[in-house]
């Protein structure tokens, strides 16, 4: 008898798929060729699950895993220098339990927040295609199912997951509203629970640059101001 949790089981399914060929090439050619650096490595090259608990009231969605990062480790943004942005900052707002995130084996947990994508495969140049992002997608929204019971904010890292995450949204259960919000730093919009007052509850959304090394390294999005949104989001979902 299978005693594992729906999001347990969801993570495996998630794990197996090979729904993407040009994906499935990129990083199962990524996993033999690795790079030098990590040579002794065994990586993990399939589709990357997200991270944290199946109780979660926040939760971060990014692009999509990292050649040499996610999709050597197994964990989203784990192993790549994005991965030290956010892991650090989660800790810093006491999200994480440390401040780095190296392996899937390393013990860290999250707190009350999962960590996810709109596209569990590492895409070449880091740039999935808009049909990879939809083929993906019912995952997300599996995911954001599965946790709509306690969920009450999210945090969008960037314009592409922010463009992905939305219809996600609308067809987990909430209500997007018309037009379609813009992405922007610093963006916060409530999305009311789709059933109404008989409903669950409402989920607030925020905007946040990308953790990704050009933002990072150029001072586009600094330290403090992931911090900021992260404050902000555990403060509006109720994360202590």
């Amino acid at each position: 008898m299978d005693d594992s949790s729906p999001l347990d089981r969801l993570d495996r399914r998630i794990a197996g798929c090979r729904a993407c060929p040009r994906l499935v090439e990129w990083r199962e050619e990524v996993a033999r060729t690795k790079r030098a650096a990590y040579a002794d490595w065994t990586y993990w090259g399939r589709p990357v699950p997200g991270f944290g608990p199946a109780d979660a009231r926040l939760v971060i969605i990014g692009l999509a895993p990292a050649a040499h990062g996610g999709n050597r480790t197994g964990r989203m943004f784990t192993g790549d220098r994005s991965g030290d942005v956010l892991y650090q900052a989660l800790y810093d707002v006491g999200l994480a339990s440390g401040p780095t995130s190296v392996s899937a084996d390393d013990g860290l947990e999250l707190y009350g927040v999962r960590v996810t994508a709109p596209v569990h495969c590492a895409p070449p140049a880091n740039k999935p295609t808009p049909g990879e992002r939809d083929t993906c997608r019912p995952w997300l929204v599996q995911e954001l199912k599965l946790l709509r019971p306690t969920l009450r904010a999210a945090v969008i890292l960037g314009a592409f997951g922010w463009q992905a995450a939305l219809p996600a949204f609308a067809e987990a259960g909430w209500v997007v509203p018309r037009p379609r919000p813009a992405f922007a730093h610093g963006a916060r919009v409530t999305l009311a629970d789709a059933d109404g007052p008989k409903g669950l509850a409402d989920l607030d959304l925020f905007g946040c640059f990308h953790v990704s090394q050009r933002n990072t390294f150029t001072g586009r999005l600094t330290p403090e101001m992931l911090r900021e949104v992260l404050r902000t989001a555990a403060r509006a979902a109720g994360v202590p």
